[in-house]
């Protein structure tokens, strides 16, 4: 593995490289390579937003607090932005704030 700063090479088991410091990308099996993990859940996130996605809890829980009040205030887009979103979870699509993929199943 090399590091995706600096080009030297660097352990398979390193978290950032040991010549410049910069933080390695861990790849988890299954995941595509390069994306952002969030720490948020998956299963957590697309519950809320089947049960109560019209009141953009869902974006709450992701951070994603001024889409959350515009979903309050429009009945979560009528229903269409709750099932976009909804579709969006269950694909593994959906962003948190900072633009990580929520992807983890466990809580």
């Amino acid at each position: 593995m090399y590091c995706s700063n600096c080009g030297k090479k660097v352990s398979d088991q390193a978290v950032s490289c040991p010549d410049c410091g910069h933080p390695l990308k861990r790849v988890r099996p299954g995941y595509e390579d390069g994306k952002a993990v969030s720490p948020k859940s998956r299963l957590v996130a697309i519950l809320l937003a089947v049960f109560i996605g019209s009141l953009g809890i869902h974006r709450f829980y992701v951070g994603k607090v001024g889409t959350g009040i515009a979903m309050i205030f429009t009945l979560g887009g009528l229903g269409i932005w709750t099932l976009i979103d909804i579709i969006l979870i269950a694909t593994g699509s959906f962003t948190d704030l900072d633009g990580k993929f929520v992807l983890d199943w466990q809580v």
